[in-house]
Order: structure tokens, then C-alpha cells, then sequence
């Protein structure tokens, strides 16, 4: 198994956010980050990119990951 890097804690820590984030707007049309940064300026914006950086990220490591988690024999 694949130890877990900074860039595996970051990319999982960013994705929290943006889960929750988005648990918000779906749940009560509250964003939580344009909230934070006083709307959808530079600064939510960056932050938004990041958050889909992390997703890319894990979304290639994670078939990295799973190939390492099966098994030899399969």
C-alpha cells in the first residue's frame, strides 16, 4: 500500500472543503468560501481551481492506489 505523501494530505484536506462546500450550496444555498472571501473574487477562485486540482490529483492516484490494494494473484 501507497504511504500517504503531503501532497496526498493536502489534496484530501482541499477536497474536504469542497465537499462541504458544496454540501452547504446544495443543502442551504449558503458558499462557504465566496462567505470566507466576501464573494466570488481572486481569492475564492483560487481556491475553487485547487479544489478540482485535488480532485485530478486523487482521481489518478486513486487508480494507482486500488491497483496496489488487490491482491497479487487477481
Amino acid at each position: 500500500m501507497k504511504n500517504l505523501n503531503i501532497f496526498d494530505w493536502i489534496a484530501i484536506g482541499l477536497l474536504f472543503i469542497g465537499g462541504i462546500n458544496w454540501g452547504l450550496v446544495g443543502l442551504t444555498n449558503y458558499d462557504l468560501v465566496q462567505s470566507i472571501f466576501g464573494g466570488l473574487n481572486l481569492g475564492a477562485r483560487i481556491v475553487y481551481v485547487l479544489v478540482m486540482l485535488a480532485a485530478i490529483y486523487l482521481g489518478a492516484i486513486s487508480v494507482q492506489l486500488s491497483r496496489k490494494a488487490l491482491p497479487p494473484n487477481l
